[in-house]
């Protein structure tokens, strides 16, 4: 046995209470009290959700702005546009009446016509129409009756002319199929 070891046995009483005292300091220094425990770990997992937090945030900032730089807002569809020609539908008369019609706003484009109920007379609308589309205005009378004419104009140039009267009298002007712009108007009806 080396002189730098001792054994319990070599070591008088005394000294044995301050062995235990000195290994027992030594472990404690090794190991922290359990309320620095707690602390530490209290402090560890608040950065770790704080740093998750900030990940997220900064992941989702970063998919927004991608998807804003990326989109193009531009919806509709990128096939060609279909050829229109501009229909001018005119009811001449007094009073009101319910007014059918082929137009451009949504119902058309849902294949429906739109409808204008008791529109005070004089009536006209100009609308753009597809050309593979038969342009058509129809006029219905209320109960009261009188009298009104329905006009249509394909591209400036008169198509058709009808008169409705009396008591819920009708009448209609259509034409075939909007002719091409400066393609000359399609034959009345």
């Amino acid at each position: 046995m080396s002189t730098s070891e001792t054994t319990e046995s070599d070591m008088s009483g005394d000294e044995l209470p301050e062995k235990a005292d000195r290994e027992e300091q030594a472990e404690q220094a090794d190991r922290p009290e359990e309320g620095e425990k707690a602390e530490k770990a209290a402090g560890g997992s608040d950065r770790r959700a704080v740093a998750a937090v900030v990940g997220a945030l900064l992941l989702v900032t970063g998919g927004l702005v991608g998807y804003g730089l990326l989109d193009s807002g531009d919806d509709r569809p990128t096939g060609r546009a279909v050829p229109t020609s501009e229909v001018t539908y005119e009811v001449l008369g007094s009073g009101s009446a319910d007014i059918t019609f082929l137009g451009d706003g949504e119902a058309a484009r849902a294949g429906k016509a739109e409808v204008a109920r008791a529109a005070s007379l004089p009536w006209s609308r100009t609308v753009r129409v597809a050309r593979d589309k038969q342009p058509i205005v129809s006029i219905t009378l209320g109960e009261k009756g009188g009298r009104a004419t329905c006009k249509l104009s394909v591209g400036g140039k008169h198509v058709q002319l009808a008169t409705a009267s009396g008591a819920f009298g009708r009448a209609t002007c259509s034409s075939a199929p909007a002719a091409p712009e400066g393609a000359g108007a399609p034959a009345a009806q």
